[in-house]
């Protein structure tokens, strides 16, 4: 049996993130359809299994998504496939589950996203991820890369 982790998402009108907290994960399994499904699992501390599928508002562009694993959070950014802000992270109008939260420190108003640059968003790292050197992977790529460990 396996649990859900705490994910947390924002938005920018391209894109979505999605932090998810495992300490320590391995294992890590992302799957995302152009139709916006979104599936995830990996394994934490004492072998514990985590994972969850999300039915995303509107189709993804899963071929230019990005994967960073850090030390206590697995960071996805997911492309839309067309530019704008969804009126919320799922297709289903219903309360999100209970361990989906936005996440304030990355969540941008409409009318505050001119004032970033998207260079910046892209290398935005969180202090207790600067120890990892996983670095950043193109969700296609990270089966190749599972392949390598």
């Amino acid at each position: 049996m396996s649990r859900q982790p705490e994910v947390l998402w924002a938005q920018r009108s391209d894109k979505i993130y999605l932090t998810i907290s495992i300490p320590d994960a391995k294992d890590v399994n992302v799957k995302a359809d152009p139709t916006g499904l979104f599936s995830f699992s990996a394994t934490g501390l004492n072998s514990e299994a985590f994972s969850f599928s999300l039915e995303l508002f509107d189709s993804i562009k899963p071929e230019v998504g990005k994967l960073k694993t850090g030390l206590r959070t697995i960071t996805c950014s997911i492309y839309k496939e067309k530019t704008g802000w969804w009126s919320h992270l799922l297709k289903s109008k219903e309360k999100p589950a209970p361990y989906i939260k936005v996440d304030w420190n990355k969540w941008c108003d409409e009318d505050d996203e001119s004032d970033l640059s998207s260079e910046d968003e892209d290398d935005e790292v969180d202090e207790e991820d600067e120890s990892s050197d996983d670095g950043m992977l193109y969700l296609p790529d990270l089966e190749k890369a599972r392949r390598k460990y």
